[in-house]
């Protein structure tokens, strides 16, 4: 059975007329002819009852008629489906992301997302960044959103926004009224700081002070940076934190660029470089360009 024969039918069913079916069909009446009755033979029964004035279905055709529409039905919901995934309208993406990027924009883009994507499915998965990367390479992140611009070659980034680092200092602190801070200015200074292990943004503030000639002192660590700025605001230490998470709690903290230095908590997206699937590919060239159109996130 051919679902040629299948289309035939049907049509010949709307119709009742070879002569309109082949014309609706786009074919001459002999094949059509053919096609029915083979189908016929196949099932050992005939589907229409024909006279030289009328073509009606028999019996066995109306009991034949609702299972060639389903299955045809289906074949073209296959088709339909198959071709949203292709094109990157239906799927899921699964991104992984820190607990400190949910206070950011990434939360505008994913609500505009699922308004112009509503078929493709985005799971949110908080955790530690130096969780990602394993994540991803394992496959169970599709992407996800790091101030750690690796690419290696199996990982690829693509920047997202700039977010320089600043200084949070303590409500009232001795160095508030600065304009400009370096990190030689801070080495005296008790810190609040990321846990080493956390990511490796933490890891370069780490180090920065290092090459700035001396080791922080910590007094505290933590996981996340608006939990580090709460404990900024309670007067235990300084901190060196991203602008846009900075500026969340200007009403409780005092904050200071810093000058002469590099040192970034830009935002990236990161995904693995051979995956090819369409939603992930969609999800990903959407918040680039998203992005773009932002300005610095401070």
């Amino acid at each position: 059975m051919e679902l040629r024969q299948l289309r035939y039918f049907t049509v010949l069913a709307d119709e009742l007329s070879f002569t309109r079916a082949a014309r609706r069909l786009h074919v001459s009446q002999p094949p059509l002819s053919f096609q029915i009755a083979s189908l016929e033979t196949e099932l050992g029964a005939r589907l229409f009852n024909r006279t030289s004035r009328s073509v009606v279905l028999s019996e066995a055709g109306k009991a034949f008629l609702p299972h060639a529409q389903a299955v045809l039905a289906r074949l073209e919901e296959a088709r339909s489906h198959v071709t949203r995934v292709a094109s990157g309208l239906q799927g899921r993406v699964q991104v992984g992301l820190a607990g400190s990027h949910f206070l950011g924009p990434f939360p505008q883009f994913i609500q505009q997302f699922r308004l112009q994507r509503p078929g493709l499915e985005v799971a949110l998965h908080e955790m530690k960044p130096s969780d990602h990367l394993q994540a991803l390479r394992d496959g169970r992140l599709d992407v996800c959103v790091s101030r750690n611009p690796l690419n290696d070659g199996s990982i690829s980034a693509a920047l997202l926004w700039r977010d320089p680092v600043v200084v949070a200092l303590p409500p009232g602190h001795r160095l508030t009224d600065q304009l400009l801070l370096a990190l030689t200015d801070l080495r005296d200074e008790d810190f609040v700081f990321l846990r080493l292990d956390s990511s490796p943004f933490a890891t370069r503030l780490f180090d920065a002070c290092v090459q700035a000639g001396f080791a922080p002192r910590i007094v505290q660590q933590v996981v996340e940076v608006p939990a580090a700025l709460n404990l900024v605001a309670a007067g235990l230490g300084v901190a060196l934190v991203p602008a846009s998470m900075a500026q969340l709690r200007a009403d409780a903290v005092g904050i200071c660029p810093l000058a002469k230095t590099s040192l970034n908590g830009d935002v990236y997206v990161l995904w693995r470089t051979e995956d090819a699937a369409p939603a992930v590919a969609a999800f990903r060239s959407q918040l680039v360009d998203w992005a773009a159109g932002l300005a610095a996130w401070t």
